[in-house]
């Protein structure tokens, strides 16, 4: 069973199959209840998503023996820094190597770019996200945002 990474546009049938079912879980465990088809559909309605291309960032889908099975998008801040978002790898494929990978191909993504320093926010209840982050190099950092959800800042220099 192997692992592949490689940009592909948000758009794809498999990427928004995938984005759908990041916002699913992060909405669900937020409201304590599986979201519905119809809160999933509002939730992605003008969520930006188009920043995650050239040239304003990229987006990445992790296939497992081909299988879609984790995405993760960047957004260009400015020259040298840029956001880590929709960081989402399906359950069935957790805990096989597939989440450092993907923020390796992330990396390499804002390398490309020019990029010297990636940052993130996360929430409480993402256990497991502030788990990767802080295995693959990430540290904790002063708040950048002020976003609803963000509770936990993350950067990482290249």
């Amino acid at each position: 069973m192997t692992w592949t990474v490689a940009p592909e546009h948000f758009a794809t049938p498999e990427a928004t199959a995938l984005r759908r079912d990041y916002y699913g879980e992060v909405a669900g465990r937020y409201w304590g209840r599986r979201a519905t088809e119809a809160e999933i559909d509002d939730g992605l309605l003008d969520d930006e998503v188009e920043l995650l291309a050239r040239p304003t960032g990229a987006f990445l889908v992790g296939r497992y023996d081909g299988a879609p099975a984790s995405c993760a998008g960047l957004r260009l801040v400015d020259p040298v820094t840029a956001e880590l978002t929709r960081v989402f790898v399906r359950p069935a494929f957790r805990s096989t190597g597939g989440g450092g990978l993907l923020l390796a191909g992330v990396e390499s993504a804002a390398r490309a770019y020019g990029v010297r320093s990636v940052r993130l926010d996360t929430r409480d209840d993402l256990v497991e996200a502030r788990g990767l982050y802080a295995k693959h190099g990430y540290r904790e950092v002063p708040a950048f945002n002020r976003g609803p959800y963000a509770e936990h800042w993350f950067a990482k220099e290249l």
